[in-house]
């Protein structure tokens, strides 16, 4: 086997561990960025539908606290000003979710699904907890999902508590056997906003393919850059050194000098061979004399 065989082999197993290292990092590097990406979105989602609780616990309710002993308009309550919120961005992103999930809703929109009922178990099993955050597959493909509890305040009592103090418009609307006998901060619910990996995981697949492809680019200019190197000033030297050597070795005295141009290392191998042959050439002459 040929030294220039030898050290492509060398450099072959040097660039595949390096560029497995190298791509199972890039990759892990990857999808946390889209995961992160992906959670920042949900964030952005999740802070939007406290923008609109808030805005009208504190600007629509108070406006219409007289009108709901005679009718019950839905429209103040904050659950469903931001779900309804939601459902209008849906019309748009039908990939994007966003529900209110509670065990013992007045609404049977917002019955929390078995996974949902999960997460709020969770939360109430771990009352520090602030959020969770998981993975699930839909039906649009996988899906990362940011949750907070939900827990009942003060206020919430007027209609939530016992059904006989609740307003007798919401009674008419939604009857009195759900979404009663909430008690004071009690996690009855979670907030629940899923967003679609599949788009940022694609993104991430598309950088990790453009970064392996550089990567071996990169490595093919290296190798043809050392190959030729290699070729130009040991190989092609070596042979020439050889092949004159050889011509010698039979008494052929006529070849050419020694090449002593070149790398010091092969100069100075050149010049040690100069000397044997002008110390074999006057061992000749003595000889013959």
């Amino acid at each position: 086997m040929s030294l220039l065989v030898r050290i492509n082999l060398a450099l072959g197993v040097v660039f595949l561990c390096a560029a497995f290292i190298a791509g199972y990092s890039c990759r892990l590097i990857l999808e946390e960025n889209a995961r992160r990406d992906v959670l920042t979105d949900a964030g952005l989602m999740m802070d939007s539908a406290g923008a609109v609780r808030a805005y009208t616990a504190n600007e629509i309710l108070p406006l219409l606290e007289q009108r709901m002993q005679e009718s019950f308009p839905p429209q103040s309550i904050p659950f469903y000003a931001a779900t309804q919120h939601f459902l209008k961005l849906r019309e748009r992103h039908p990939e994007y979710t966003y529900k209110e999930a509670t065990l013992n809703p007045t609404n049977p929109r917002d019955r929390a699904a078995d996974w949902e009922a999960d997460i709020i178990q969770r939360f109430r099993n771990d009352s520090h907890a602030q959020e969770v955050v998981g993975e699930r597959d839909t039906p649009m493909g996988r899906s990362l999902y940011l949750a907070r509890p939900i827990r009942t305040e003060p206020e919430c009592a007027a209609c939530h508590g016992m059904p006989a103090a609740a307003p007798p418009s919401l009674l008419a609307r939604y009857g009195r056997n759900n979404g009663f006998g909430w008690q004071d901060n009690e996690i009855i619910g979670a907030q629940v906003v899923s967003v679609p990996f599949a788009s940022a995981a694609a993104s991430a697949q598309r950088a990790f393919r453009g970064f392996m492809i550089s990567l071996i680019a990169v490595f093919a200019a290296v190798f043809a850059v050392v190959n030729a190197l290699l070729y130009a000033l040991l190989v092609r030297p070596v042979r020439r050194i050889a092949h004159i050597a050889d011509r010698l070795s039979v008494g052929d005295m006529s070849a050419s000098a020694f090449p002593e141009h070149g790398p010091a290392e092969i100069a100075s191998l050149v010049r040690s061979f100069n000397r044997m042959r002008t110390s074999l050439d006057k061992a000749l002459r003595l000889l013959d004399s």
